[in-house]
């Protein structure tokens, strides 16, 4: 188990990558320069953390993945696709979920119809999406939940249910904004286990912004560090250790080392 890194570049995936971000910049119309000149190649497949402090931009930058804002300058784009460049809001319909710090649940819909939502969007015929959304529940381990409401469910169901929501479609990428920011320890590392299962299963790529150390090294394959002011890449660094994780990776002497590791060069990016 080892954690290299490469400061100076992203680290180079195999094949054609999902998503190249070169030279991304971002200013808010009130003059603040919430990202400047980020290059990153997003691996199919992989699972990424973009690791910082709080105002270093990486929610910014995944917004703009996301199309939920442009770059000012810059280009996002998705190698194979048609119309990849991305110079304005907006994702062009493609295939990704997107997974808020808050669950962002309809609070008048049950758990099956929260999920069922983007099916529906689509114009899936309802008892396929019924079907479809029933099935993703079960994946997160909410099955016999489906007809319970958001005010019933704990704020760690809540997010289960939010997450099922994101993955209903089958999205080549997940994109994750500190969506376990807000829970309890305990219930924090079982959606760590329950998210590294899902990913393992469906082998989609994520995309999980953290401002934890511990977290980042427990889920990634690929930790990308931020600074901020303006927020900027600083190191991008690979995780080699196998999967799957559990507890016995969580308390062993080589996560302690990665941590360490993870944490000084989060410290050097956070001190320039």
């Amino acid at each position: 188990m080892t954690l290299t890194m490469d400061e100076t570049k992203p680290q180079s995936t195999a094949g054609i990558p999902l998503v190249t971000v070169r030279h991304v910049s971002k200013r808010f119309a009130n003059g603040t320069l919430a990202v400047r000149d980020v290059d990153l190649e997003l691996g199919a497949g992989q699972f990424i953390s973009l690791l910082g402090p709080s105002g270093c931009g990486k929610s910014t930058l995944l917004r703009m993945i996301a199309g939920l804002g442009a770059p000012t300058s810059g280009t996002i784009s998705w190698p194979g696709e048609q119309g990849a460049d991305q110079g304005t809001a907006g994702h062009g319909g493609r295939d990704l979920g997107f997974v808020f710090q808050d669950p962002t649940l309809m609070p008048w819909a049950n758990a099956l119809a929260n999920v069922m939502l983007p099916l529906k969007l689509k114009g899936v015929p309802r008892a396929e999406a019924e079907a479809r959304a029933a099935e993703m529940l079960a994946l997160v381990g909410l099955k016999g939940f489906e007809k319970s409401y958001p005010r019933e469910l704990s704020g760690g169901m809540k997010m289960r249910v939010s997450i099922a929501r994101a993955l209903v479609m089958r999205p080549k990428i997940l994109l994750m904004d500190e969506p376990f920011a807000a829970l309890d320890e305990i219930t924090r590392h079982r959606l760590n286990d329950d998210l590294l299962e899902l990913w393992w299963r469906e082998r989609f790529t994520a995309v999980f912004v953290t401002h934890s150390v511990f977290e980042s090294v427990y889920l990634s394959q690929r930790i990308v560090v931020m600074a901020a002011r303006p927020g900027r890449v600083m190191a991008d660094l690979s995780v080699e250790a196998d999967y799957p994780r559990d507890e016995l990776f969580r308390t062993s002497g080589e996560y302690a080392h990665l941590c360490r590791v993870a944490s000084t060069k989060l410290k050097e990016a956070i001190g320039r």
